[in-house]
């Protein structure tokens, strides 16, 4: 029996339509994951796969540990049951972006305390993203309820000299 045919007021499916293959360009991904002890791990196994799917596999290993501590940090600090994690590639750069549910304190003693934990959780990202040449940081969302964005900017050539470097301490 012949497959029946397309409507012309459906969509095309994706068996319609041609794949192009992924390319560094159109690397964007948004995932909701659990504030769960293993979404640091779920976060690794996924830039390893994002990356090689868009020829970035020259950019895994900086990413893999910078995404990985963001995700800590947001399950660490979240007070919610969810992170939101997003990938981008974009300018020759990653962007990885992390969102949790901690909202800013209104005191500014208690402000400060907590971003300066929040700083020093932050550390070891900090000093690959500075390695490569990158830029990092945290502060208020811009979404309604609040929360704390977190990112990390990795350009690939800084990433490509950190890693012919054999990722040197700072």
């Amino acid at each position: 029996m012949p497959a029946p045919a397309a409507s012309p007021c459906l969509p095309a499916t994706p068996v319609d339509r041609p794949a192009a293959p992924p390319t560094p360009e159109t690397l964007r991904y948004s995932l909701t994951l659990p504030a769960a002890p293993p979404t640091p791990a779920v976060v690794r196994a996924t830039i390893r796969t994002v990356l090689s799917a868009h020829g970035l596999a020259d950019m895994t290993d900086a990413a893999v540990q910078v995404a990985s501590e963001l995700a800590a940090c947001a399950c660490r600090f979240t007070t919610s049951d969810d992170v939101y994690v997003c990938l981008r590639y974009r300018e020759e750069a990653l962007r990885v972006v992390l969102y949790d549910a901690h909202p800013r304190h209104t005191h500014p003693r208690l402000a400060a305390a907590c971003d300066a934990r929040r700083r020093s959780t932050l550390r070891l990202p900090a000093c690959v993203v500075r390695a490569c040449g990158g830029d990092w940081g945290f502060g208020d969302t811009r979404e309604p309820g609040g929360g704390t964005r977190m990112w990390a900017v990795l350009p690939r050539a800084g990433v490509r000299a950190y890693h012919s470097s054999g990722h040197p301490d700072e």
